[in-house]
This record gives C-alpha cells, structure tokens and sequence, in this order.
C-alpha cells in the first residue's frame, strides 16, 4: 500500500466528492468515466462534512433467513475494526429487490461508530433516522421500517454499490452526493489539482457573475482559464 498518514486522508474532507471527483480527471484521467456511485443515495444526515477512508466491504441478503443462521457476523466485526483506521463500510445488498430488510439502523450505527468506522455506502436501506448515531455520515439506497432477514454473507471481497467498485482498503471519499474510490497514489496530487481546477473556475465564474457579462466576455474567460497551468 503507498504510504499515507491519516492526515493525507484527512486533508480530502475540506472538499465535496464532486471537487474530489474533478481532481481525479486531472490526476487520473483514465478514471473519468467510472469508480464512483452513478444512483441517487439517500444520507442519514446531509448536513454532514465529508468523509474519507480505508474500505472495509460485505455483501448482505435480507429477503429470505440465512442457512445456518448469521454465524459471519461477529468475524465480520473483527474484519470492521482491523486497523488501518479510519474506515467507511461498503456493503453491497445481493438481493433482486435490494433494501427488503435494513442492515443499518440505531444498533449498527452505534457499533461501527464505535469501531472507528466514520459512515458506509450501501445499495441497501437503513432504518432508526431519529436513533441513529450522530455524526455517522450513512449513504443508503432507500429508507425502510423492517431489518427483515438481513444477514452478513461475506465480507473481503469485492463489491459494487450503484457503480462504486470497491475493494479492502481501497480509499473512499463520499459526501451527500454520493461516493469515489481515490486511487492511493494519487492522493497526494489531490490538493495541487483542487487548486488548479479553483483558479480555472474563478477566471470564468468572475466574468460570468461581473456586469456586462455576454458570449464574448465569456469566450475570452474561456480561453484565459486554460491558459492557467
């Protein structure tokens, strides 16, 4: 794995993931179209800052009871607060009609709060909007009353949430809009890119938001933003 600190992680939240997303054409170009959430997701809190973290990935069905019952449940926990910390979960939800049964809700908020887990990316739905931890930053597919047979069926492995690609340790950066896995080597570029793509954005937002703006202002702004290097 490349070498980062909490604090590279850390300095990524100061953005939004579309901002997160814009630096990664510049840094990734190859990413642009693909590795990031492409479903509308519902937050627990949208008021919440963005979060950024080491994936910690499983797969849930809810639909019908487990075999055997849910004996993956406690590995999986240990698999949840293995280090490196911080961590956001990505559970993908197997089941044909996703969200039948909600895995999140007051219970399981509070203990992966707890195991240093900053929120989660899920297909799935949650429950317990009133009851759930506080400061949790929960992106979900819908909301939902019941946990039904929600079940743990494996967890380590790859998933896919709406697009999202993720893998154990994969860096995941996701706000209310949504989530993007950052590759590690590149995070470090992340902050030089932001400000690149701030100064070509101010160059055209200036003109457009000045009197007198018209097309041609607006070409001339154009042609100034790429000039910046």
């Amino acid at each position: 794995m490349t070498n980062l600190t909490n604090e590279d992680l850390a300095a990524l939240t100061q953005w939004d993931t579309p901002t997160i997303c814009n630096a990664l054409e510049i840094v990734a170009p190859e990413r642009r179209g693909y590795g990031f959430t492409t479903e509308p997701l519902v937050p627990l809190d949208p008021d919440l800052k963005p979060i950024c973290g080491y994936a910690r990935t499983a797969t849930i069905r809810a639909a019908m009871p487990p075999v055997g019952g849910d004996a993956k449940r406690v590995g999986y926990y240990e698999y949840v607060a293995a280090v490196p910390l911080p961590t956001i979960v990505v559970i993908q939800d197997l089941d044909p009609r996703p969200g039948v049964g909600a895995f999140w809700g007051e219970v399981q908020t509070n203990i992966h709060k707890g195991l240093g887990v900053l929120g989660c990316v899920t297909n799935g739905s949650f429950r317990d909007i009133t009851d759930s931890a506080r400061g949790f930053n929960l992106l979900g597919g819908k909301i939902g009353p019941s946990h039904a047979h929600v079940h743990v069926v494996d967890f380590g492995g790859q998933v896919n949430v709406y697009g999202l690609l993720a893998s154990h340790n994969d860096i995941i950066h996701a706000d209310r809009h949504g989530a993007v896995m950052v590759p590690a080597d590149v995070v470090k570029k992340i902050p030089d890119a932001v400000a690149l793509i701030a100064r070509r954005e101010k160059k055209i937002l200036d003109a457009a938001k000045a009197p007198g703006f018209d097309i041609e202002k607006l070409k001339a702004a154009m042609a100034g933003a790429k000039e910046i290097h």
